[in-house]
């Protein structure tokens, strides 16, 4: 009796909410099944099963439902890969027609031929406090619009209400109400606004605030300088998992701190800081270096390195260099267990 040999299959899927996009392809190539199913983790199991018996890789991009459906299909025992998206839309652009088929082809494609940068995918926990940490972002971003369009009107009437940056502009916009009452139906609701949105950016920086208490390697990742509770939990959530790195001067490039180098022949061109994947995070590495190099009383190795690149480049150097060597440091404290160790001459990294 003749026994064949199972065919080895790659699985691409190309997902939108309502429905995914799915194409099976042989060791060699040829297409073996293409169609698509609602974007459920049973339908997509069922037909992967049914239609690629012998999956060795199924691919899905980054995105939205990405997290929820791989941790679905993981659990169902199938040997599903995240790939970065970016990386991926280079590979599927060189595609003629930009279709979801095409593009579930195109991913079964990379599959096979193994040319994939595979993405982390966050615990739940982990996506959880991630989400916290956007959601206050987005709120603040919010409070931050709200206070410009305030200063955007009463600068139109010829008043001026200061900066706001400051914390009592919302109160100087109170007095330019009392002042001149014709601007209060203008006014107030965006006043209004403005105070709604600080009292929920409030709940959230609580609930988070318990969170860090509550994680012994946040509240060693905050003995740093110029780490509070905001930092470490958005470090520790952009990372998810300190072993991915098998050194933590990987962590530069990874969060955008790393400068942009173009080298080819007898060319060689750097440039400043390159893209970053996470704005929040390089955001908040780059303040809490501000902090470090302009309002930290106490002496250290970490700050005195900084002052000196600050000395010889600029102010905005020494800030992206002195962020790159925090999240170097947070790093490793995170692996090691440690706590940010202070010198004879004052806290030092």
């Amino acid at each position: 009796m003749d026994h064949k040999t199972p065919v080895t299959t790659y699985v691409g899927l190309d997902i939108s909410l309502a429905e995914t996009h799915i194409c099976v392809l042989d060791q060699d190539g040829t297409r073996l099944y293409q169609g698509a199913v609602p974007s459920d983790p049973d339908a997509l199991a069922d037909i992967v099963q049914r239609k690629a018996p012998n999956c060795e890789r199924i691919g899905l991009e980054t995105g939205a439902t990405t997290p929820w459906l791989w941790r679905a299909l993981r659990g169902r025992g199938l040997p599903v890969i995240c790939i970065d998206a970016r990386h991926a839309s280079r590979a599927l652009s060189m595609r003629k027609n930009k279709t979801d088929k095409n593009d579930a082809q195109g991913l079964a494609e990379l599959m096979r031929i193994g040319w994939f940068k595979e993405a982390n995918v966050r615990s739940p926990q982990t996506q959880y406090v991630r989400s916290l940490l956007t959601a206050r972002y987005q709120l603040r971003m919010s409070r931050k619009d709200v206070l410009n369009q305030m200063r955007g009107v009463v600068k139109s009437f010829g008043l001026f209400a200061g900066s706001t940056a400051t914390r009592r502009f919302p109160a100087m916009v109170q007095e330019i109400i009392q002042d001149n009452p014709q601007f209060g139906s203008l006014l107030a609701p965006l006043l209004a606004v403005h105070e709604a949105l600080t009292r929920q950016i409030a709940v959230y920086e609580d609930e988070l605030k318990n969170i860090a208490e509550r994680d012994p390697d946040a509240r060693r990742i905050m003995t740093v300088p110029g780490i509070g509770y905001l930092v470490a939990l958005a470090f520790m959530t952009a990372v998810d998992d300190p072993a991915r790195f098998s050194s933590s001067n990987k962590l530069g490039p990874y969060l955008g701190l790393a400068p942009r180098v173009r080298q080819s022949g007898e060319t060689n061109w750097s440039a400043g800081i390159g893209h970053a994947p996470d704005k929040m995070m390089r955001s908040y590495l780059y303040q809490a270096a501000t902090v470090v190099l302009t309002k930290t009383a106490s002496w250290s190795a970490l700050k005195a390195w900084g002052l000196r690149v600050y000395k010889r480049s600029g102010f905005k150097r020494a800030a992206v260099a002195v962020a790159r060597k925090l999240a170097v440091i947070m790093h490793a404290i995170w692996i090691n267990g440690t706590e940010f160790e202070y010198s004879q001459k004052g806290k030092a990294a």
